[in-house]
Formats: structure tokens, sequence, C-alpha cells
């Protein structure tokens, strides 16, 4: 049991490296940029309030646990910008790596249940997971909208590339999907979202 608890706080000291993994977006009063920690934090919560909009019912436990440990492979992986077409290209690699190396130090019980739920997030499979990468996808979206477009912006992300990042949504939560092509006909029309045609692909 002492070994246990030991590799349990280990592991628990380490993830709070995910603090200092910056985003690209910037937190909602656009002071600074946002980190893994507090992007998996709202999504939980994101998760936890928006379960009505659902396309179908989903056991939440399951997809808060998702939301909290999707990203912890980036505390050696590195954050990858959505729409940055080379530094997706060996992503996938990356945090493979980073998946076994940062859960092999749980217990083996442990380092199997978080392998599982962050397999099932990136497959999208289920509809847990089809759930919670929708939610994924809301939360940069709002970031956005309460930063006058900042990310999309800096990338020139266009509503074409915009609208197809966000098609999780749309599969998943429909009603919420009418929301998301609100506010991008109204975005796009104040200027937050760049009018000229991206140059990035996905």
């Amino acid at each position: 049991m002492i070994n246990r608890a030991f590799k349990q706080i280990e592991f628990i000291k380490e993830i709070d490296k995910m603090k200092n993994i910056l985003r690209m977006t910037l937190v909602g009063d656009g002071s600074r940029r946002e980190n893994d920690a507090e992007h998996s934090w709202h999504l939980a919560i994101m998760a936890m309030l928006l379960e009505e909009y659902s396309l179908e019912p989903v056991d939440i436990s399951r997809v808060m646990k998702m939301a909290l440990v999707h990203d912890l492979v980036e505390i050696y992986a590195g954050d990858t910008f959505a729409y940055d077409v080379e530094g997706n290209k060996n992503k996938e690699e990356r945090e493979n790596a980073a998946a076994a190396k940062l859960f092999s130090q749980l217990p083996k019980d442990q380092e199997n249940m978080v392998l599982d739920l962050w397999h099932e997030f990136d497959a999208m499979k289920t509809k847990e997971s089809k759930y919670a990468n929708a939610m994924d996808r809301l939360q940069p979206f709002l970031s956005n909208c309460m930063t006058d477009g900042h990310t999309w912006k800096q990338g020139n992300i266009d509503r074409d590339h915009i609208l197809k990042r966000m098609d999780p949504i749309r599969t998943a939560t429909p009603e919420l999907w009418l929301f998301i092509l609100e506010t991008v006909d109204e975005m796009e029309n104040n200027g937050s979202i760049p009018k000229k045609a991206s140059t990035l692909s996905q």
C-alpha cells in the first residue's frame, strides 16, 4: 500500500507541470494565454452543465474523466495548435510516446484505466467520447468569442476551417450547432473571423 500511494502521489506531483503548458487561446479577459490545466477544468465543467444537449444519454462521470485526462500527455508532447498543419503531422507519434512515459508512472491498474480513457477520447467512437470531443471544440471556440477571435486572427483561420474543426459539435450536440452557426456569422460580419481564405488545411 505504501508503494502504491507513493506512485500515485508522485504522479499527482508530476502532472502539476500541466499548469505550465500554454495553449494558443487566451483567457477570457485577454490578459494571457490559457494553460492546459485551465482548459481541462473548464471543459469538465462545461460537460457537466451542458449534458442536456448531448444527442444521446451519456455517462457524465466518464465524460468528465476523459475531459480531465485527455491533454495530460501534453506535459511531454507539448500543445499542438489545432490548425498547425506541420505540427499535426507527427502529433500522434509524439503523444503516444508521451502517454507511455507518463501513464506508466501510475500503479498498473490505474495506468490501464487512464490509458483507456485517453484512447477512448481520441477514437471518438463511443457516445461519451463524441460528447467530450464536442465540448473540447466548444471550449476554445468560446475563448475566441471572448477575445475578439484572437486565435483565428493569428492563424488567418476562415469560417470554413472553423466549421470543419467544430463538426463534432454538429454531430454530438445538434442544438449547440445552431449557436455555432449564428456566432460564426456574427463574428465574420464584425471582423473577428478573417474573410480572406486561409492557406491552412486540416
